[in-house]
């Protein structure tokens, strides 16, 4: 998997996306908050397992949080970090199958973005990008040429 490259100016802005998603799906998009550490944590690994809860537990050491959550009520539906595994890294994110596909993980995606600019970058690496296509179509992310030697390529594994 390679390393992806995304300008941070130009972003494109998801307020009627996120107003359409809070009026028909009842969603809501915030930042999380320490007290739910262990309700988010616990949902990712169960969901995605237990990278990415490491690094879920690493976004809530930061403050701000660095981890934006959507959630429909009281039930966690997609996540996003940003600074989890290296500065200027975006990710892990991930959203319940059963609500892909209706703009979710682009709304994470862009206010995760924008919360990197916030720290003044103008650019930000999505690290070991798996669906290229969406980050391409959604924020003209390129990838970065030679990085399949990337920062996890040492990752200790389970036996």
């Amino acid at each position: 998997m390679k390393d992806m490259l995304v300008r941070l100016i130009g972003l494109p802005d998801t307020r009627d996306l996120e107003k359409k998603l809070g009026v028909k799906e009842k969603i809501t998009f915030r930042r999380a908050i320490a007290p739910e550490k262990h309700l988010v944590s616990e949902w990712v690994k169960k969901e995605f397992g237990d990278y990415w809860q490491s690094e879920v537990e690493i976004a809530f050491s930061r403050l701000p949080v660095s981890c934006w959550i959507a959630q429909r009520g009281n039930e966690l539906l997609g996540f996003a970090c940003y600074e989890s595994t290296s500065r200027n890294f975006f990710g892990p994110t991930g959203t319940l199958e059963g609500e892909r596909g209706k703009g979710i993980g682009k709304v994470l995606l862009i206010k995760s973005l924008e919360s990197l600019r916030e720290l003044g970058y103008a650019y930000a690496i999505i690290g070991g990008v798996g669906p290229a296509e969406f980050y391409e179509k959604v924020v003209g992310a390129k990838e970065i040429e030679g990085s399949e030697t990337s920062i996890y390529q040492n990752l200790l594994r389970k036996p």
